[in-house]
This record gives structure tokens, C-alpha cells and sequence, in this order.
């Protein structure tokens, strides 16, 4: 049940319409000089960011839905994270491939995180990077040069991983993608072609790689790299047991099975890892984003003989391992382990998504709320019989939620899905205020005769 926001001082505050004038003059500086190759996001300025509270440059302050993009999963400026990184930098800012005590633990700390089979790993910067990383793994161990990718994947936005992902946007207008790439369906629930429910729709998936390898394969397959779930397509999430299958059909097949945990790791999902829901034993995991919690790096970690393919200088990054963010990877894991915050996303994620279920039987809205732990999607169609979607509602939706102080961004193959993925700090009461926000701001694009 909601906790009244009467009852309690209010953490939001906005003032005026947005953008404020100091945001608005800094957005035309910016336009001016940078090229706009980022997504439609509120009219916002930050200033600075402490837990899950974002404050702007006009002194607006908002409740955090977004994350950085899933990425401060301890938090904005945790404490403990800034002092790491404010000791690091202060000692050794780069230093490349010479190994640091500070790279010794960071790699010692993220391999004891990391289920058992899984005993080495290495440092890159960015999740595109671990992702291009996994697919070139694969081909060196197997000698084979086919990856399997999914309809609606997104690893990236470099050259392989854009192949291998399924949405149209990072390969639009680039010419001939990686050869080699074979994409299946990815079990999307609310739009399924198929009846017979989850099993019918799990079925039905795997009959289709089946027959789509059987028709793309020129017999060189390497491996699949898949997220466990869907992270820009709309945080749509596979039916239980689905990737169950597909572990067990890559061993039948005796191909490597590759995850993107990029954005699923870290407790996201109120596990530390994605992967551990179904107890999967993939041979090669790319990982990002709540890694570093905003100090870019990222990581490749597989089974020892599986890396072991590669040789030496095969995968040297400038600023992976670099002391900094070595440090950063070192502090978050014990934030992680000393603030139980993969447990405190189960539990706010079950109190979140049952309120915007209950709000999606209130709006007309409001087609699916779908998710996990603190990734949790809201799908807004125009008509919840015909499921068409409704982009331009998610774009009016993310300005209503900020000028009430949330801050929110949006997703999906169509542009319709909005977020739910706030810092894994969140408190009960930061959850129903930023929850009575986003309840106002659906309610009245409803009411108002916009939508």
C-alpha cells in the first residue's frame, strides 16, 4: 500500500516548467557544439547526484529511475566509491599493461563473485568492447566464425557486436554487417505469435533456431552470445526455463554459450548475476555498466580453458585494468556485499511492480508491466486489445514524470516501453514517492485527453 507523501516530507522538488533557465541556456550551448547523437531524454541539466536523488543545475531535485542507463546500481556518489577513486586517481592515473596491485584485486575480487566455473577474467572499458570480446573469443577457441544472435538483442555499437545484436538502429545505414551472424526469435510473452502460453512460446523459439540454423549455417558455428533478457528491446524478459533450453541445445549442438550480462549483472535483477536464476553455465560472459557504477570499464570473464585461447597482446586495452577503475570494480563489490544490495532490489522491485500492475488495471495506458528485481518495463500501447504501440506517449510521459520530479527514459523495439530501473539504494519511501509521480503523471496524460 502507498505511503501518503503527506505524511512525510517530499523529496522531489520542481519548480516551474522544464527546462529552468540555467538548464535551458546550457542546452543551447550544448546544441551549438556537440553533435546530438544521443536519445530523446527530459530537458534536464545535472548538477549532482547522491543515492537516488538527482539534483539539476537550476536546483531542481528528482527521484533517479534510470540509473546512468543501469549503471549506478550502488548509487549515485556512493561514498565509499568516491574516496576509491579519489585515493586512486591521486596515486597512478594509467599505466597500460604493467599489471597494479590495484588490477591484482580488482581481478581477485571479481572472479570470487563469479560462479565457480567461470575462474578467469579480463579488463576492457566499455560493454561494447566485452561484447565484440565474447564473439571473438568464441571464434578463437572453436576455430569457426558463425554467432548466433536473437531478434531484439543489443550488444553494442561497435562493428560485431551491432551484427550480432537484432535491432535495426546501430546497423541502419551502415552497409553490410559482420558475416556469419544468424538471428533467432527472442520469446517476446505479451506479443507472442503462438498460443500454449510459456511452454507454447518456448517451443515455438526453439523450433525456430533449429530451423533458422539448419537453413543460415554454412556448418561453422562458433557459438550464441544472448542477454538474459532484453535490455533495449524493452527489458522483455523469457519465459522460466528458456534459457535453461538454450544452454542445453548449445551442448547438443557442441557450440560455445556466450552471456551478455552487460546490463543484468551487478544485483540487477535481485540476484548478483542474471545467470544464476536458472543456475546457467555459460562458457563466456561480457560484463559492464554496474561494473564500474559510472568509472567506465568493463570485463570478459569465461571458463579458464575457453580463454585460454587467446594469446598474449590479443585483447591489450589502453585504459582497461587502468588503477582507477580497478579500484572503482573493487569498492563496488563490497558495497554490494556489505549493503545486501542485490536482496534490497528483490525486495523494492516486488513492491514496485506491484503497484504498476496495479496501475496498468487503471489505465488504458498502460499495455505491460514485465520484469525483475529493479528492471521492471511499463509497455504503453494506444489500444490494449490491438497492442499497437504508442512511442509518442512514452515521449510525453518521460517530460510529465520530471516536471513532477522523476526521472525517467524509455525503451523498446517500437520507443514504448518506460524504464523502471532506479539505483539498487532505493528506500521504501524513495519507491512510493517516485511510484504516486509516475501514478500522477500516467493518470493525467490519460485524463487530459492527450493519449
Amino acid at each position: 500500500m502507498s505511503v501518503s507523501t503527506a505524511e512525510r516530507e517530499k523529496i522531489t522538488h520542481v519548480t516551474g516548467r522544464l527546462p529552468g533557465p540555467k538548464s535551458a541556456a546550457l542546452l543551447e550551448r550544448w546544441h551549438r557544439v556537440e553533435a546530438q547523437t544521443t536519445g530523446y531524454q527530459a530537458p534536464v541539466v545535472w548538477d549532482r547526484a547522491q543515492g537516488v536523488v538527482v539534483t539539476d543545475v537550476d536546483g531542481n531535485r528528482y527521484l533517479d529511475w534510470t540509473s546512468g542507463v543501469l549503471v549506478t546500481n550502488v548509487g549515485h556518489c556512493h561514498p565509499k566509491l568516491v574516496a576509491a577513486v579519489q585515493q586512486a586517481v591521486a596515486l597512478l592515473i594509467n599505466n597500460y599493461e604493467c599489471p597494479t596491485e590495484s588490477r591484482v584485486k580488482a581481478a581477485e575480487a571479481l572472479v570470487s563473485h563469479l560462479p565457480g566455473h567461470l575462474d578467469k577474467c579480463f579488463f576492457l572499458t566499455t560493454g561494447g568492447e566485452a561484447t565484440e570480446a565474447a564473439t571473438r573469443i568464441m571464434k578463437r577457441k572453436t576455430g569457426c566464425y558463425e554467432v548466433i544472435g536473437f531478434h531484439g538483442g543489443f550488444h553494442g555499437r561497435t562493428f560485431a557486436s551491432a551484427s550480432v545484436g537484432g535491432m535495426a538502429g546501430p546497423k541502419r545505414g551502415y552497409g553490410p554487417t559482420m558475416p556469419g551472424v544468424i538471428r533467432a526469435p527472442f520469446p517476446y510473452a505479451y506479443r507472442s505469435p503462438v498460443d500454449g502460453g510459456d511452454k507454447g512460446l518456448i517451443d515455438f523459439c526453439m523450433t525456430m533456431l533449429e530451423e533458422t540454423v539448419r537453413a543460415s549455417s554454412s556448418g561453422s558455428l562458433a557459438g550464441l552470445l544472448v542477454e538474459p533478457y532484453l535490455g533495449a528491446a524493452g527489458f522483455i524478459f523469457p519465459p522460466d526455463g528458456y534459457l535453461t533450453e538454450l544452454e542445453r541445445w548449445c551442448r547438443q549442438k557442441g557450440i560455445l554459450f556466450a552471456l551478455d550480462e552487460v546490463q543484468s549483472s551487478y544485483g540487477r535483477t535481485g540476484k548478483m548475476w542474471a545467470m544464476e536464476w536458472e543456475n546457467l553455465t555459460p562458457d563466456v560472459v561480457a560484463i559492464g555498466k554496474g561494473i564500474g557504477c559510472g568509472v567506465p570499464t568493463a570485463a570478459v570473464a569465461a571458463r579458464g580453458e575457453v580463454i585460454g585461447a587467446l594469446g598474449p597482446g590479443e585483447m591489450s586495452s589502453t585504459v582497461g585494468g587502468n588503477p582507477v577503475s580497478s579500484a572503482a570494480v573493487s569498492a563496488i563489490l563490497e558495497i554490494m556485499d556489505e549493503e545486501r544490495l542485490a536482496d534490497n532490489a528483490l525486495r523494492m522491485g516486488t513492491i514496485m511492480k506491484a503497484r504498476l500492475v496495479e496501475m496498468a488495471e487503471r489505465s488504458r495506458l498502460l499495455g505491460d508491466v514485465r520484469g525483475r528485481g529493479l528492471v521492471i518495463g511499463m509497455e504503453l500501447v494506444k489500444d490494449k486489445r490491438t497492442k499497437e504501440p504508442a512511442p509518442e506517449f512514452a515521449r510525453e510521459l518521460i517530460h510529465r514524470c520530471a516536471e513532477n520530479g522523476l526521472l525517467v527514459g524509455s525503451v523498446g523495439i517500437f520507443g514504448n516501453v518506460i524504464r523502471v530501473a532506479p539505483p539498487l539504494v532505493i528506500d521504501e519511501a524513495e519507491v512510493h514517492e517516485s511510484l504516486d509521480i509516475m501514478e500522477k503523471s500516467l493518470l493525467d496524460l490519460q485524463t487530459e485527453g492527450i493519449a
